[in-house]
């Protein structure tokens, strides 16, 4: 490749890159971290436990969001000058060094640019995501597990926090159910194209005559409720059940009646919360739970006036977003947006990046076709 097209994709991802900091405010998000620095210096800061996680998770993130932005910046200026040089000199290894950077610079613009696709009302929010085993029996519970798995690892690539709130085992391996959070500005926005029925095609570990087996499990993004919100739920609308936790656990927690079901009387929707030691805790995450259940209801219904449909997650054939198959041949592919990997070892393992992102494009697309 010669020089000028160099040049050529240089300025491209030069104006690609400013159009990104135009959008994500790059002026506000310092502003944000210097006022954010100050609440983090209080010494009362860790009087409030929930104040203070908030305020340490909104300076992690915008601390993050600018060196991630200045670090791409100074290695796109220092690509034009090693540009410069190689013309000057006429310096092939120079030049080819140029060409690699572009790549590397390439995608990684490429991937900060899916965030500005991020702007529906409720994209910036942490995320409630909560798991269930499908139909498939055992195979479909022990599925459920290696999901969970497979997000809190993404989590951890990431640095993000999370808090699971609750674990049902099933009897023989793996879990009916989980529920956690993940505590990161837009960790909603993300997530939220991960909705939807996953399905696992393999030869099933609980079968002894090694049989190929199907099974299916749902996955449900939220995002956290906030105070402006205004979700209230009066008392009388509620049953609250305690009872004694069950599966792995410290003595406090199966020694006690510490586990918490909250019922919303008027829906019939249930939350339960286990994994806290403290009755009071494990109540309060339940509600934080439920109010997010309850948002989502209510910006589902609002959306169905609009466009008179309904999403289903029944956890079965018709709805599936992604196939997870490891028998015959070994393949991730998600049915929405095409996008497909052979390596689903790296998958299960957190490597999520590129299925997201897609997800991301393919509903912007459909938003901009609708």
């Amino acid at each position: 490749m010669t020089t000028a097209e160099y040049a050529d994709q240089l300025k491209q991802l030069d104006a690609t890159l400013r159009n990104i900091e135009g959008v994500l405010d790059v002026d506000n998000l310092r502003r944000l971290k210097a006022e954010l620095e100050e609440q983090a210096s209080a010494p009362d800061l860790w009087d409030d436990q929930a104040r203070a996680q908030e305020v340490t998770s909104r300076l992690a993130y915008a601390s993050g969001e600018i060196n991630r932005l200045e670090k791409l910046r100074g290695r796109l200026d220092d690509a034009h000058i090693l540009l410069e040089l190689a013309e000057a000199e006429g310096d092939a290894g120079s030049l080819t060094e140029v060409g690699s950077e572009i790549t590397i610079l390439h995608k990684a613009i490429e991937e900060l640019e899916v965030r500005t696709l991020l702007s529906g009302e409720y994209d910036p929010r942490e995320a409630v995501v909560s798991i269930r085993a499908g139909a498939g029996g055992v195979d479909a519970a022990d599925f459920a597990e290696m999901l969970l798995r497979m997000y809190l690892r993404w989590a951890e690539r990431h640095g993000y926090s999370t808090e699971v709130y609750e674990t049902s085992y099933a009897e023989e391996a793996g879990l009916k159910s989980a529920t956690f959070a993940v505590k990161a500005p837009y960790a909603y926005g993300t997530l939220s194209v991960e909705s939807g029925t996953h399905r696992l095609v393999r030869i099933s570990p609980f079968d002894n005559q090694g049989r190929r087996q199907t099974s299916f499990a749902g996955v449900e993004v939220l995002p956290v409720v906030e105070q402006t919100d205004h979700i209230e739920i009066p008392e009388n609308d509620m049953r609250v059940d305690v009872y004694r936790s069950s599966g792995p656990g410290g003595q406090s927690v199966n020694t006690t009646d510490s586990a918490v079901r909250l019922t919303h009387i008027p829906t019939g929707i249930v939350v339960t919360c286990q994994n806290e030691k403290s009755q009071l805790q494990n109540k309060a995450s339940a509600l934080r739970v439920l109010q997010a259940r309850l948002l989502e209801r209510k910006r589902q219904e609002e959306q169905a006036k609009l466009d008179g449909l309904k999403t289903d997650s029944s956890g079965s054939w018709g709805d599936q977003m992604r196939s997870y198959v490891l028998h015959p041949y070994q393949m991730v592919k998600d049915l929405r947006t095409e996008h497909e990997t052979g390596n689903p070892t790296a998958v299960f393992d957190g490597d999520l990046d590129p299925f997201i992102e897609a997800g991301i494009r393919w509903r912007k697309q459909q938003q901009m076709a609708a």
